[in-house]
């Protein structure tokens, strides 16, 4: 039996790994569900029901149960299989002790981070949807800092993404802006008005598609000190700039660039980004970080653009690959939809609440997709629902080289039975290093 659990990371956390739809299928199929009961769900119990699954508070007789989001400790029981986003391939130290007590308990971890196909290619995600909802987001937000300003803007009117019914609604929203830009142009102050982008995954491609319901140009990076110079660039359309690994890392000996040979934490690279920083308006971070890579924003380049007599262009930085730490220096906590921004204060590294502040306004909410939870749910079930029967078939007790699972969910499996499998072996130093720090 699979066992779906109620999401319980916060109240905004709506969404589910397989929808009511999905539901129906597997049992037609002959896959029995059982289903946490949950007053903030976005589907309804009763259309669990109908599909027919079980609605059960106690999920114990269910072979697998699968999540959204990390399971608390306290939630977590002896000997079961869990499927959820665990958050520990990189060593994140929030969540060594959730993986340290599913091992004691001889637990089972299938990390949907790590479903990837034979190139690597991440098979079941939410990334698209966070691009989404952080754009949303951070457009949000820059509408704030600039009323603070006393700016009159066409961002004015922009939601945040959970005040909207659904994409179309939030589509139809950003087309009245955009009629706007192109009538009315943008104020000068705001003039040119520059956005860039870093990372090429599914979130920052969800990011994009958003922004780009916005009358924009293009620029490569080498462009931007014209918009600037151009006595001519348009009032009435935004800036678009995608930063390319290239753009953003350099050799600190000044030799090209070598994507191929390059290797984070090999102390030959450092980052590039500064030159750009200073041209920007917004920034919308979507890079997937680990230790080692060079900072997409440092501490330093903050320092030194907000030590400046005029107040910079940067006003907002939408952080949507929210590591903690990770590739933005002014990322120094995590935000929720209920309290979603604050401004990083350069000279003493808090983080203020609100937009006002000597710093720029920070949007780094860490489960973004969960403001489209219809959308979001809908896609990622559709990708997870073909693997279920195979899930729920397998005899996780057997030994982890004879489980009887797709590779793709072989290359998922970050414990077995208690014991982390050979290709997270690493993931023991993470473990051993907090207990250092724990004697």
């Amino acid at each position: 039996m699979i066992g779906i659990r109620r999401e319980d990371k916060n109240r905004w956390e709506r969404r589910v790994p397989l929808t009511p739809d999905h539901v129906a299928e597997l049992t037609r199929r002959g896959v029995p569900v059982a289903v946490q009961p949950s007053e903030v769900r976005v589907f309804p119990d009763d259309a669990y029901r109908r599909a027919g699954a079980r609605l059960s508070e106690n999920l114990a007789e269910s072979d697998v149960v699968i999540g959204v989001k990390e399971v608390p400790l306290g939630k977590l029981t002896p000997g079961t299989t869990y499927a959820f986003f665990s958050h520990v391939i990189k060593g994140q130290p929030a969540n060594m002790p959730m993986l340290r007590r599913l091992m004691d308990l001889g637990g089972t971890l299938v990390d949907y981070e790590r479903i990837v196909d034979d190139r690597g290619r991440r098979l079941i995600f939410f990334g698209r949807h966070a691009g989404f909802a952080g754009m949303l987001d951070t457009l949000w937000a820059l509408g704030r800092r600039l009323a603070h300003e006393r700016i009159d803007s066409p961002f004015a009117p922009i939601r945040m993404a959970h005040e909207y019914a659904d994409l179309e609604d939030a589509h139809q929203a950003l087309s009245r802006v955009g009629d706007e830009i192109r009538r009315d142009g943008l104020p000068p102050a705001l003039h040119p008005a520059v956005f860039g982008f870093t990372g090429s995954g599914n979130a920052s491609r969800g990011a994009q598609e958003i922004f780009d319901l916005l009358p924009h140009e293009v620029v490569c990076p080498e462009r931007l000190e014209d918009l600037f110079t151009n006595p001519d660039t348009p009032r009435n359309l935004l800036h678009k700039v995608v930063f390319g690994r290239g753009d953003r890392i350099r050799r600190k000996d000044g030799a090209p660039f070598d994507a191929a040979a390059f290797s984070p934490g090999d102390g030959l690279h450092e980052s590039a980004m500064a030159r750009h920083l200073t041209r920007l308006t917004v920034l919308v971070n979507g890079v997937y970080w680990t230790p080692g890579h060079p900072p997409v924003v440092g501490p330093d380049d903050l320092a030194a653009m907000w030590s400046e007599p005029d107040p910079p262009r940067l006003r907002v930085i939408g952080d949507i690959s929210c590591d903690l730490p990770g590739s933005i220096a002014a990322t120094v906590k995590i935000t929720t939809p209920g309290d979603p921004v604050y401004v990083y204060e350069v000279a003493t590294g808090r983080a203020v609440p609100g937009v006002s502040g000597h710093g720029p306004v920070v949007l780094a909410i860490d489960n973004l997709p969960c403001q489209l939870p219809v959308d979001a749910s809908q896609h990622f079930g559709d990708a997870l629902s073909r693997f279920v029967p195979a899930i729920a078939r397998c005899d996780w007790t057997a030994p982890f080289a004879s489980l009887r699972i797709p590779d793709e969910i072989r290359r998922a499996v970050i414990v077995h039975r208690g014991a982390l499998t050979p290709a997270y072996a690493y993931l023991g130093a993470y473990l051993a290093e907090r207990a250092g720090r724990l004697a």
